[in-house]
């Protein structure tokens, strides 16, 4: 059975009497792609990577053809009243500007109108541009020549010439500076706690379920994808939701919104070049309007307090590969298994970030070398195995029932060469931590 018609049959069995869960939030991409086909240019003709349309699209246009005619550019402004419309064509007052750009004078020039002593020469308006020029040549005066110290090296060509410097440059970080380490750890764990969504939030949403929020966790994933956005920026994307919906509730037919308003934060947030809202008005099947992503942005901002530096679980991955490292099979085994908990909010929204981080750790380890968690990172982390055993069983149940879960689009993530194919690797059927 393909994942879409798992997906079908899931949302069916959880909605008997309602529309179909999936054709609400997750439309068919060839089959779009093949309708759109004739009217798309060709860029735009390729299949998008979308959830479906989420309102009624003969309303939306329906309301569109409601505005009234906008006006014509090319006529003047009517003034409002007869005092105004005296003035309105009126010769602006000449009023010395707010702003002037300040020319200096070269090194060494003469003001126009100072008299140099000793010259003969004093051209003027009058006088031929040759007249001028040969006048300038006199008033110039050659640079002294200056006297350099055999004791001072200027063998080199430029201070600015990097071919000097034989040494060569290695990338770093500022996790894996070892003079602030415990510092930024320690910073970590105190933002963790302040940014950390509340983890019954979905009992008091009344239009979603946590079934709604792991598909659309899964399209934000397809999209990042789509996008090669940074891993980071789905870890604070779905930091956004959380925190959002444990404030506000919503409705179904705004949660697209809501997660399409998150990802744009956080690829502006992350990102160099963030995609622009154009683009994420397309993945959603043009579902809404720019002015409708922008004003979800803006009252996601105001829900979060703009306080989106967030610790996530890719950051407290990161730190622990730094000062522990592992084989990168470890690495990228453990960030699939980070990902994975991203999906499924409930059993993991009461574990914080550096918790999960370290489940993920272990469980990584243990399954490719048959290590545990190290020494060094208990003494860093204040974490022992008996601590992060509860997190470390839901876990690997959860790593165990991969291959059945309904969304799969972080398994196929994974299975590409970039992570080394790790969420090929099965799952141990039982711990063996010591």
């Amino acid at each position: 059975m393909s994942g879409a018609t798992r997906q079908g049959s899931a949302a069916a069995s959880e909605f008997p009497n309602q529309e179909n869960m999936l054709s609400r939030l997750r439309g068919s991409l060839k089959t779009r792609a093949a309708e759109n086909q004739e009217n798309l240019p060709p860029k735009q003709a390729s299949n998008r990577t979308v959830l479906g349309a989420l309102q009624n699209h003969h309303q939306r246009s329906k309301a569109q053809n409601q505005r009234g005619p906008k006006q014509d550019a090319s006529q003047p402004l009517a003034c409002k009243n007869d005092d105004f419309s005296k003035s309105c064509f009126d010769k602006p007052s000449t009023k010395q500007p707010a702003f002037r750009i300040h020319v200096d004078e070269p090194d060494g020039a003469c003001p126009k109108k100072q008299v140099v002593e000793g010259s003969k020469a004093k051209p003027t308006v009058e006088d031929s541009p040759l007249a001028v020029s040969n006048a300038v040549t006199q008033l110039r005066q050659p640079l002294a020549n200056i006297d350099v110290p055999s004791v001072m090296d200027v063998s080199f060509d430029s201070p600015m010439d990097m071919s000097v410097i034989e040494v060569e440059e290695k990338p770093s970080t500022v996790s894996g500076v070892p003079e602030y380490a415990a510092e930024i750890h320690t910073y970590l764990r105190e933002m963790e706690v302040k940014t950390r969504p509340k983890a019954g939030y979905m009992k008091k949403q009344h239009d979603i379920t946590n079934s709604m929020r792991a598909i659309l966790v899964d399209w934000l994933v397809e999209v990042g994808e789509e996008y090669k956005l940074q891993n980071e920026t789905l870890y604070l994307a779905v930091n956004y939701i959380d925190r959002f919906l444990s404030s506000m509730s919503v409705l179904r037919g705004k949660l697209q919104l809501v997660g399409t308003a998150a990802m744009l934060l956080a690829s502006k947030f992350e990102e160099i070049y963030p995609p622009e809202v154009a683009e994420f008005v397309y993945i959603t099947d043009d579902t809404y309007t720019k002015k409708q992503v922008l004003k979800m942005e803006h009252l996601v901002l105001k829900v979060l307090s703009f306080d989106m530096a967030a610790p996530t679980i890719n950051q407290f991955l990161t730190l622990y590969f730094c000062h522990h490292s592992v084989a990168k099979r470890v690495e990228s085994l453990a960030m699939y298994l980070g990902e994975l908990s991203l999906v499924d909010s409930d059993p993991f929204l009461k574990y914080l970030p550096s918790e999960t981080a370290a489940a993920a750790y272990i469980l990584a380890n243990n399954t490719v070398t048959g290590g545990s968690w190290p020494k060094s990172l208990v003494e860093e982390t204040g974490y022992t195995l008996e601590d992060l055993m509860p997190c470390i069983e839901e876990l690997h149940r959860m790593y165990l029932s991969a291959g059945q879960h309904a969304q799969q689009s972080v398994r196929e993530k994974y299975k590409g060469s970039k992570y080394h194919e790790v969420s090929c690797i099965n799952a141990p059927a039982k711990l063996l931590l010591k």
